[in-house]
């Protein structure tokens, strides 16, 4: 009898403007060691064996993506013209736009666009710890620093365990299926992980590595050159 493999498919939401850049170019575009920001991530993604093809889901009048060559990324890589005004109405209408193409039970890896440190070994160990997962999970890491709850004006209001605590990144992989009804029923969500969660399920966290940054404030971007320019010697 034959066996059924499912395909992974990348999602990378890019909708965004990026507001607390303090930049006119939305983020994704933001120059990094001479290249759009967002190209780090999918070059590294187009290069997985593992992923099929790698979807950018841009907004519908994003005049910036046509003013750079991809061809170097090859085949893989599909830009979807379709995006929506918060990461998980873009991510929807991603999956809306490829379900001609992928299965219900094909993995979605959904990664931020402003995550340019994206390294191979975040991929395969997230693939290889979830293979056999019946929900899906995330890339994460422990909390390290004590975390403290504000109050209004600042003061502290309480200093919190962190204790089981985990800062989640991504990818986040999900079943198609799963992903596509989770988010159709919350759409109020920060990342796919709590669409699954409201659905009832408990997604799997796959420990990743302070390197897969997320660029959110201007310094962001010198760590994450340095952190692209120390790639080799860093720990895996």
């Amino acid at each position: 009898m034959q066996t059924f493999h499912p395909k992974h498919f990348a999602i990378v939401p890019a909708a965004g403007s990026g507001t607390r850049m303090a930049s006119d170019l939305p983020k994704q575009y933001l120059p990094l060691l001479g290249q759009p920001l967002i190209r780090h991530a999918l070059t590294t993604l187009c290069a997985a064996p593992e992923i099929d093809k790698v979807f950018v889901v841009l907004s519908v009048g994003d005049a910036q993506w046509r003013q750079y060559d991809w061809r170097a990324l090859g085949p893989k890589l599909v830009p979807l013209f379709c995006g929506g005004a918060t990461r998980a109405d873009s991510v929807l209408a991603g999956l809306r736009a490829i379900a001609g193409e992928t299965a219900a039970s094909d993995w979605i890896l959904v990664h931020d666009a402003a995550r340019p440190c994206l390294a191979p070994w975040h991929i395969d160990k997230l693939i290889r710890e979830l293979a056999h997962d019946e929900v899906g999970g995330l890339l994460a890491v422990p909390v390290a620093d004590t975390l403290k709850r504000a109050d209004a004006h600042r003061h502290v209001a309480a200093t919190l365990p962190r204790d089981s605590l985990w800062q989640a990144q991504t990818p986040q992989m999900f079943r198609y299926i799963m992903l596509r009804r989770a988010l159709e029923g919350c759409s109020a969500v920060t990342d796919e992980a709590s669409a699954i969660e409201a659905a009832g399920l408990r997604p799997r966290l796959v420990e990743g590595d302070a390197t897969n940054l997320k660029v959110t404030y201007p310094l962001d971007l010198h760590l994450a050159e340095w952190i692209l320019n120390n790639r080799e010697g860093l720990n895996r």
